[in-house]
């Protein structure tokens, strides 16, 4: 019986470790994915921020014109 329940020792403790990384990747995944929302969260901000100061320079430029 020795062989056995070390072979359901190693069986269970290789299972653990499966989920343990399985969980690991699953978590750098949603990190990495987190850390894509956010890039274009800023990136979004920024392209708002230039087109609203090109429009209010066309404004700017529009009143000097005349």
């Amino acid at each position: 019986m020795g062989i056995l329940e070390n072979a359901a020792d190693l069986a269970n403790s290789a299972g653990r470790h499966i989920g343990e990384k399985a969980k690991d990747l699953k978590e750098q995944a949603s990190d990495a994915l987190d850390g894509a929302k956010a890039d274009a969260k800023v990136a979004q901000a920024e392209a708002e921020r230039d087109s609203t100061k090109a429009k209010n320079d066309a404004k700017k430029a529009m009143r000097n014109a005349d």
